[in-house]
């Protein structure tokens, strides 16, 4: 059986360090941490036309893995992510909505209060 090492890319584990913390405050944060946490395959990926379909306009979204760009977006919305395609950045912002990445939400909204898990 092969032993589970956790995250090798440095920038999961500096986040994943940085959510401990609030972690132990917030549900809302440990369900990212343990979403992080996760391998790379199991990690959630989101296209575009999901935060389409389930995303209201103004509202800030969460997705604990990567965006992908399938689809199109015509709500002014925030999007956090862990990653973004490149293409799905631009199609975010060109519909006037903000990209983030999870720490500059975890430094806007310590609390996870008003944000939605989409994945």
């Amino acid at each position: 059986m092969v032993k589970r090492t956790g995250p090798t890319n440095y920038q999961l584990k500096e986040l994943l360090t940085q959510l401990e913390s609030k972690a132990l405050q917030s549900n809302f944060w440990a369900r990212i941490m343990n979403d992080l946490n996760k391998p790379t395959r199991q990690r959630r990926t989101v296209n575009v036309y999901k935060i389409e379909k389930f995303a209201q306009e103004g509202e800030t979204i969460v997705v604990p893995g990567k965006v992908l760009s399938v689809g199109d977006l015509t709500k002014k919305v925030e999007v956090a992510a862990f990653t973004f395609s490149e293409e799905a950045r631009k199609k975010i912002e060109e519909a006037k909505g903000k990209t983030l990445t999870i720490q500059e939400l975890l430094k806007k909204n310590p609390e996870g209060k008003n944000v939605r898990i989409l994945g």
